[in-house]
């Protein structure tokens, strides 16, 4: 009997200390990351003055330019999380060419709620689901963009919500503004999608995105392998189709690139991108296809960027100094430093 009551004393004691106790604070942690990037391009045809390009964030020539000084703060307290990233410098411009002031100068801005292990919703201007490029230069093998990077949206402003599905599946869904906005009047609102899944060790994964309102309509496809340790493959496709006062246009664009990496230090990337600007009214740049060689030679946080591209268009495109030409090449060289 004396052994129950004892029993019995003990568990109610650590019943009652268990009542006591506070609920333990939800952790709070913050990540502060950045990178500065610059680069140098020549042109190997003489412009005439004209920087011959048609694709974002390296419309210069003959001179050195900042690409952009970023800062991202990633900070989460318990199901929350948010994010802040900024930049300065042409890039950021270019990617933010709708806003004004201050506003130009925000990446991203993002408030998140986990609201199960399945479920999280995330509100504010973040970076758009479609294509394999990123802004971040840190992000690409390549230094310069692609047609279909350029040519598609840049970002959303809205909310959206990531679903997973079991296994390596997922589902984002959500409702935005008009894309590549970070304010705007506007009562007709877009419809993103994405569906992603892969193969359990995680060396083929693809991405099935979607994008749909009054003006745009986009299908995009993502696709990555791992060949092997050193090589790799991904493919970049998307359909595009705008309704304009003047009448309809659409392009589509094809993207392969090819990544061997022969250490940690050194790799080089070919990227083959196609751009077909094929309908009545069309954009104005015409059947173009760009090879671009590029290095990565690492040091530490130094990452060097050499990079050959030629551009081969259908229609007389380029300017040369004694008039029009349907090619164009030229040489960069990049350096990113992380922090």
């Amino acid at each position: 009997m004396l052994k129950k009551i004892l029993v019995s004393c003990a568990s109610l004691c650590a019943t009652l200390n268990g009542l006591c106790q506070t609920t333990e604070p939800a952790k709070s942690t913050t990540t502060v990351s950045g990178y500065i990037d610059g680069y140098y391009r020549a042109l190997i045809k003489d412009g005439g003055g004209v920087h011959n390009n048609y694709t974002s964030f390296t419309n210069s020539y003959n001179s050195f330019n900042l690409g952009m000084a970023s800062i991202k703060i990633d900070q989460t307290f318990g199901k929350f999380s948010s994010t802040l990233d900024i930049g300065v410098g042409k890039r950021v411009e270019e990617f933010s060419y709708n806003d004004k002031d201050l506003l130009t100068n925000i990446k991203q801005v993002t408030l998140s709620f986990a609201a199960t292990k399945y479920l999280k919703l995330t509100a504010g201007k973040f970076s758009t689901h479609i294509g394999y490029e990123l802004l971040d230069a840190t992000s690409n093998r390549n230094y310069s963009m692609s047609y279909g990077f350029s040519y598609g949206p840049f970002f959303h402003t809205g909310l959206k919500a990531d679903i997973a599905l079991g296994g390596k599946s997922a589902l984002m869904v959500g409702i935005v503004d008009p894309t590549d906005y970070s304010t705007v009047n506007s009562t007709p609102k877009y419809i993103i999608a994405q569906f992603s899944t892969g193969s359990n060790n995680d060396k083929v994964k693809a991405f099935v995105n979607f994008l749909h309102g009054d003006i745009t309509t986009q299908y995009n496809v993502v696709m990555t392998a791992a060949l092997s340790k050193k090589l790799s493959l991904a493919f970049d496709g998307s359909i595009n189709h705008q309704k304009n006062p003047v009448g309809n246009s659409s392009w589509n664009s094809e993207a392969v690139y090819l990544n061997y990496d022969f250490s940690d230090k050194f790799g080089i990337t070919l990227r083959e991108d196609f751009f077909n600007d094929r309908a009545i009214n069309p954009i104005g740049i015409g059947n173009i296809n760009a090879t671009t060689i590029s290095g990565k030679i690492k040091f530490n946080k130094l990452t060097i960027i050499p990079e050959i591209r030629m551009d081969n268009s259908t229609a007389p495109l380029f300017n040369t100094k004694t008039g029009t030409s349907q090619t164009a090449s030229n040489l960069l060289i990049a350096a990113v430093y992380t922090f």
